[in-house]
C-alpha cells in the first residue's frame, strides 16, 4: 500500500479491517508498506493516520481492497504497491516489508528486484549474512577485515552485504547494512544506483529469507520510482520520501552527473542518515543540513572492519571476485574534489572504541575543503585531510591523533576541540617545511566529563624525517586537560627545535580564566606578535 506524504508527519499509523473486525495494524515512518498473509475471496478496508509531535490526525477514509469477493475467478492477493496508482518513491528509498511479528532472518535464499521487463537489477543473498555480525543498533559489520591482496593473503571477495556507491565513474567498495530488523517489519536497502528514475519494479523473496514467511512472487510487491530531479543547482534529501532523494549518497552521486563544476547545494533535512558517503571528482558541492544538531550522518567504520584510509576503483566490483581496492575506514571519503563544503551537519563515526583508526572524513584532495558550523565525532583519527582546509565554528571531538594528515594549510577558527579521552590532538605530516600545516586560531580546547587533567597533548610526531610537524595554536583557550608539557616529545618533532615558520608553535595561549599559559616544553616555540601575524587570520593562513 502507498499513500501521499502529509506535511509535518513524523510517522503513520495504519490499520486493515475485514467485516468491521481488525485484521492487522502497525506504525511506519515510510509512505508505503506491504501487508502479507491476506486471503483470497475477502474484502478488506485500509486506512492511515498521520502522527506528529502535536498529536494524530483522524484516520483517512477507508480504501476497499477486494481480493476476489467470491468470484469464480478470484484475484490473486496483491499486497504490494500498484505502480500505476501509487505514489512513486525515491530511487534510493529503503523498502519496508510489514509483517505480523518481528522477523527472524534465515541463512539462505535471495531477495531480488526486477524491472518491468523482468530484468534483474539487484540481489541480496542471505548466504552472505554469514560474513557479518549484527550490532545492537542493527548495523551489520564484517566479521573479517575487508582488505586488498598483500602478496601473502588473497584479497577480500565482494559479496551482496557490501556496497559500491558510484561517483564520477569510480566506485568505493564498502560494507553496508542491506537489511534491518524492526518490530513487525523488515527494512530492505538496495545497493546504490541499481534503480533508475521513473521506472517500475517488483521485488521477490525466497521463502527461506524470513523464517516462517512464505516468500514473495512477481506481483506481490511492486513499486515505481520518481522522475529525475529537474534542478541543476539544488537537490533535497528527506527520509520521509518528499525530497529528491532519501539518502545523502544518492544525492551526491547525482550531483556529479549534473556536472563536475556546476554549483550544487544538497539540502539535507533533519534526521539520522545511517550511511557512508563517497564523493569523487565533483567541484563546487555543498552538503547543507537543516540543523547542525538534528541532521546527522553516522555510520560505524574502523580499521578492523575495512583496512586503510581508503580509495576507489575504476570498475564496479563484481560479486564473487576480489575487491580491487579497499574503500577505507572513514565514514566520508572525498577524492579529487575542489570547493567541497559541509555546513550545518553532525558527522559521526559510531565505531565507539578508543583503540582503532576511525575517521569521520578523509579529504584526499590537494584542493579546497570548507567545514562550517558542523560537529565531527569519533575517537581515533577523527579528521584526516590534505589540501587547503577551512574549519569554522565547528566541534572536532576525539582522543588520539584526532586531527591529522598532510595539508598545505588547514585552519580551525573559532572552533571547539574536545578531548574525549587521554591522548593527542594533532599528528601532522606536512610535506613542505614552508607550508602552514595545522593552525588553530581563537579556538577552545575543552574536555569531556571524566577525562583526567593533564592527559591530552597538543601534538605528537609521526617521527618521519620527510614530513614536517607544522602545528600552530594562536590565541587559544586551553582547559586543564592539556598536559603541562603541552607537546609530546617522543619521537622528537621535525624540525627540532622549531622555527618561526616550521614545527610546533603557539602564541597567546591562556586558561579558562584568561590567564596566560607558560611553561610548555622546549619542543614547541613561543612566537612573538610579529611572528604570530602569519597565522592570525584566514587570509594569512589560506590566502582566501
Amino acid at each position: 500500500m502507498v499513500w501521499d506524504a502529509v506535511d509535518g508527519a513524523e510517522s503513520y499509523n495504519w490499520k486493515l479491517d475485514e467485516a468491521s473486525a481488525s485484521v492487522k495494524n502497525g506504525t511506519t515512518r515510510n509512505t508505503n508498506i506491504i501487508i502479507d498473509g491476506l486471503s483470497q475471496g475477502y474484502t478488506y478496508l485500509f486506512a492511515v493516520q498521520a502522527v506528529s509531535s502535536g498529536g494524530s490526525s483522524e484516520f483517512s477514509a477507508a480504501v476497499t481492497l477486494d481480493f476476489g469477493g467470491g468470484s469464480t475467478d478470484p484475484a490473486t492477493p496483491d499486497p504490494g504497491t500498484d505502480p500505476s496508482a501509487g505514489t512513486a518513491i525515491c530511487v534510493d528509498s529503503p523498502l519496508l516489508l510489514d509483517l505480523s511479528s518481528t522477523p527472524e532472518l534465515g541463512s539462505s535464499g535471495f531477495i531480488k528486484v526486477f524491472d518491468s521487463a523482468d530484468n534483474q537489477v539487484d540481489a541480496i543473498d542471505l548466504a552472505d549474512l554469514a560474513t557479518v555480525t549484527i550490532r545492537e543498533d542493527g548495523q551489520m559489520i564484517p566479521k573479517t577485515r575487508i582488505y586488498i591482496a598483500d602478496g601473502n593473503t588473497p584479497a577480500y571477495v565482494f559479496n551482496t552485504f557490501m556496497d559500491a556507491p558510484k561517483c564520477s565513474g569510480r566506485w568505493r567498495p564498502i560494507h553496508y547494512t542491506p537489511l534491518r530488523l524492526h518490530a513487525k517489519a523488515l527494512e530492505i536497502k538496495l545497493h546504490s544506483g541499481v534503480l533508475d528514475f521513473g521506472k517500475e519494479y517488483y521485488l521477490t523473496m525466497d521463502k527461506d529469507v524470513i523464517k516462517g514467511h512464505p516468500g514473495l512472487s512477481k506481483g506481490d510487491f511492486t513499486f515505481k520510482t520518481k522522475a529525475k530531479p529537474t534542478s541543476s543547482s539544488e537537490l533535497s534529501v528527506r527520509q520521509d520520501g518528499k525530497g529528491d532523494f532519501c539518502t545523502v549518497q544518492g544525492a551526491v552521486s547525482h550531483s556529479a552527473v549534473i556536472g563536475k563544476s556546476n554549483n550544487v547545494v544538497i539540502n539535507i533535512a533533519s534526521g539520522t542518515y545511517n550511511e557512508t558517503v563517497f564523493v569523487r571528482d565533483k567541484n563546487n558541492l555543498t552538503l547543507k543540513g537543516e540543523s547542525r544538531d538534528k541532521t546527522v550522518i553516522a555510520y560505524a567504520n574502523n580499521e578492523s572492519y575495512e583496512g586503510g584510509s581508503g580509495g576507489s576503483a575504476t570498475s564496479k566490483p563484481v560479486v564473487g571476485q576480489a575487491i580491487p581496492v579497499s574503500g577505507g575506514r572513514g565514514v566520508i571519503l572525498a577524492e579529487s574534489c575542489d570547493n567541497l563544503c559541509f555546513e550545518g551537519l553532525t558527522l559521526k563515526n559510531t565505531f565507539g572504541q578508543e583503540k582503532g583508526q576511525a575517521e569521520v572524513i578523509y579529504f584526499n584532495s590537494n584542493n579546497k575543503l570548507i567545514i562550517e558550523n558542523c560537529a565531527l565525532h569519533s575517537l581515533q583519527d577523527t579528521f584526516l585531510c590534505k589540501g587547503s582546509v577551512y574549519v569554522h565554528n565547528s566541534l572536532i571531538a576525539g582522543h588520539c591523533d584526532f586531527i591529522w594528515g598532510y595539508p598545505k594549510a588547514c585552519l580551525f577558527e573559532d572552533c571547539e576541540i574536545r578531548a574525549e579521552a587521554a591522548g593527542y590532538i594533532v599528528q601532522a605530516r606536512v610535506q613542505n617545511a614552508s607550508d602552514k600545516g595545522f593552525v588553530f586560531l581563537n579556538c577552545k580546547l575543552t574536555v569531556a566529563s571524566g577525562v583526567k587533567d593533564g592527559s591530552m597533548y597538543l601534538a605528537r610526531s609521526a617521527g618521519q624525517s620527510n614530513a614536517y610537524d607544522n602545528v600552530t595554536f594562536v590565541n587559544c583557550t586551553m582547559s586543564p586537560v592539556i598536559a603541562a608539557a603541552g607537546w609530546y616529545g617522543n619521537p622528537a618533532p621535525n624540525p627540532a627545535p622549531p622555527t618561526a615558520t616550521s614545527g610546533w608553535k603557539e602564541y597567546g595561549s591562556k586558561n579558562a580564566s584568561g590567564a596566560a599559559l607558560s611553561g610548555h616544553s622546549s619542543n614547541g616555540k613561543y612566537l612573538s606578535s610579529d611572528e604570530a601575524a602569519a597565522f592570525s587570520s584566514k587570509s594569512a593562513v589560506l590566502g582566501w
